[in-house]
């Protein structure tokens, strides 16, 4: 079963930088996408063999997030359940019958962090959400996280240190999530492994000379430890400031 997950960076613009051949070629089970920019009617999607379910922002051009699967899941939601975070079309869950599927598009915390007391109360809030869902089945989550968790998921540690997506704030929800039970799923496989991203800035040639990020993940139960065969970073993929992240599993 192959999970692709991409933030898309708007989808209509990336609909004309190669996004339906990308799709088309990588036949995934489930496929993710972030940062549509959307609101309901903008887009047409034709999608033969697919459902499909989008969750809008309520801020015209922003956020916004979609889930395309080949199988039907079993329910549907939107959200999380917390009137204060679930305006700005950051998550989708699916439910199958082995798991449940998240997409989510986590807060970005700002320049000079100054939304990081938002993201933490959405960090916390999200942790609980899906504590709630392993309670009834493991979860797999994956999205732009907007996070790099350790000095190795991207090229300049030193001088980002406490910028946004490199807080020790940010840092540390995310250690608490593999704390209660999940796994990254590329550091499990690839655990020391250098100079792989999923995000470069427009500015500077940074993607010419991949001065980078890791953000965007796949995050398992560790239930489902024992299924997952391979996680992948598809660097080579043009078509936003993101690349597509993979997730094999049984």
């Amino acid at each position: 079963m192959k999970l692709i997950s991409w933030n898309v960076n708007g989808l209509r613009a990336c609909m004309g930088k190669g996004f339906m051949e990308y799709f088309t070629e990588t036949d995934a089970d489930i496929f993710c996408v972030q940062e549509t920019k959307l609101q309901e009617g903008q887009i047409e999607m034709d999608l033969p063999g697919y459902h499909q379910y989008w969750n809008y922002a309520e801020k015209k051009g922003y956020s916004g997030v979609a889930m395309f699967t080949k199988k039907e899941p079993i329910n549907v939601t939107y959200g999380i359940g917390v009137a204060e975070h679930d305006t700005e079309g950051r998550v989708i869950t699916a439910e199958f019958e082995d798991f449940f599927v998240i997409v989510v598009y986590v807060p970005n915390s700002q320049r000079e962090l100054a939304r990081l007391d938002y993201r933490m109360k959405w960090e916390e809030a999200f942790l609980e959400y899906i504590k709630g869902l392993e309670k009834k089945k493991p979860v797999i989550y994956c999205g732009d996280l907007n996070v790099a968790h350790e000095e190795i998921d991207l090229k300049n540690p030193k001088t980002n240190h406490q910028n946004a997506g490199f807080s020790d704030e940010e840092r540390a929800c995310f250690s608490r999530v593999l704390e209660n039970g999940y796994i990254d799923s590329f550091r499990f496989f690839y655990p020391d492994t250098k100079d792989v991203y999923s995000w470069w800035s427009y500015m500077f040639k940074a993607r010419e000379k991949n001065t980078g990020w890791r953000i965007d993940y796949f995050v398992v139960s560790e239930k489902l430890k024992d299924r997952m065969k391979d996680a992948k970073i598809h660097m080579q993929i043009q078509g936003s400031d993101h690349c597509p992240v993979e997730l094999d599993i049984d």
